[in-house]
């Protein structure tokens, strides 16, 4: 991969390569999670006592949509112009599906800057989108949940799917995400076969009562130990989904002692800028950093959202949508790591090619077997693998090799 692209060149070529893998990705049913997380206990609940909604895929009331009628609200966290994080990949999902299904510009209504913990904003967000007439909506932040939740159940004609969380109804509200552990996992791999120290920086939105975060520090982590025992991941928490000042100082908190490779759950590229400003590396995060650090970015974990929001779009267009969850992962072409730097060091690629292979194959879930946690204990069973709805609400401990810092 050349490094130094321009932000234009990338963003046509991402866009490129979304179109063509979400020609073969497969429709939401595929990809149903049917189980659930209370947020409020702490557990994971089963399909039949499900209080959140996520009920298994059927035939749902709502009424398919021509091509011609549809559309698309999308609420960003942030604006997508703005850098390389988590907006503006979502972003070029849309963008994506946009190409791919032949949606005109004025189908598609975008809400920046909407801060996810604010419900005022969030519903005052939707509400617009209605009122100009969208009657698909896209909420790609953790924290728009709830707001989305109630108000898919005012407006019941009205198709809601909500990123990352965990609620659904069923019907015209469900939940998407995908099994960025996989990627995780991968880069967790090139972290450690090229950190010097043996000491990893991790700069994390959330602490470990969110199984997202926390369940991709994991798998990082993991990823880490198979090809390196010895280093250990820093982790240092924001607290925050989108805070530019906490990221950069949580990254330069774990710069500052030692750490050689910088890896993220946030959503600006300070832990990349400020790893080669220092002259180590980074793991990005997102979409392929590369672009703002060609000089230490070892790869970078990314979502192809295109994937999902083609499919979702086209079965309310063809009505087979069920109401059903989406979880996919590299197999269905939604997440993946970027090609490799050519300073990574030797017999990287081959260590990634290998782990790739097996997670393919279905040989290898990344979450198998007794897993031994930083706290002494150990989770999992052996000849098991943790199920999707521990995966995506039950992890909340950490592998050994991780430490939190206060």
């Amino acid at each position: 991969m050349k490094r130094g692209v321009r932000y234009k060149c990338l963003s046509a070529l991402l866009l490129s390569l979304m179109v063509l893998t979400s020609c073969s990705s497969n429709t939401i049913d595929d990809f149903a999670s049917n189980d659930g997380y209370d947020k409020k206990t702490g557990t994971v609940q089963d399909s039949e006592s499900n209080e959140s909604g996520l009920d298994g895929a059927g035939a749902t009331s709502m009424a398919k949509i021509a091509k011609e009628d549809i559309k698309v609200g999308v609420l960003h966290i942030s604006d997508p112009a703005e850098g390389s994080g988590y907006s503006y990949t979502h972003d070029l999902g849309i963008q994506g599906m946009q190409e791919n299904l032949g949606l005109s510009d004025d189908q598609i209504v975008r809400k920046l800057n909407v801060v996810d913990n604010d419900a005022t904003a969030i519903s005052k967000a939707i509400q617009e989108c209605i009122d100009e007439g969208c009657n698909v909506i896209f909420t790609t932040s953790w924290g728009y949940m709830e707001t989305t939740a109630n108000m898919a159940e005012q407006y019941p004609d009205i198709y809601f799917s909500h990123g990352t969380g965990y609620m659904s109804n069923g019907e015209n509200f469900n939940n998407y995400f995908g099994r960025i552990y996989q990627a995780r996992y991968l880069s967790g791999i090139v972290a450690g076969m090229n950190t010097k120290t043996n000491k990893i920086g991790y700069v994390a939105a959330m602490d470990s009562t969110n199984s997202e975060v926390t369940g991709g520090i994991d798998a990082f982590a993991m990823g880490v130990y198979a090809v390196n025992p010895d280093a250990v991941i820093y982790v240092k928490v924001t607290n925050s989904w989108y805070d530019p000042v906490a990221e950069k100082e949580a990254a330069e908190e774990l710069l500052n002692m030692g750490c050689d490779v910088m890896a993220q759950h946030c959503d600006t590229p300070y832990p990349q800028t400020l790893a080669q400003e220092k002259g180590v590396y980074g793991v990005g995060y997102n979409s392929d950093m590369s672009k703002e650090t060609p000089d230490s970015c070892l790869c970078s974990v990314i979502w192809n959202w295109s994937a999902y929001y083609t499919s979702a779009v086209e079965s309310i267009i063809d009505g087979t949508w069920d109401g059903s969850n989406y979880f996919g992962g590299m197999s269905e072409g939604l997440v993946d790591i970027t090609n490799l730097a050519d300073f990574c060091a030797e017999g990287t690629q081959e260590k990634v090619d290998e782990a790739r292979a097996k997670i393919l194959s279905g040989s290898f879930n990344v979450f198998d077997g007794v897993i031994k946690t930083n706290d002494g204990g150990t989770v999992g069973e052996e000849g098991k693998s943790l199920d999707d709805a521990t995966i995506t609400g039950g992890i909340n401990w950490y592998f050994k090799n991780v430490i939190v810092l206060d």
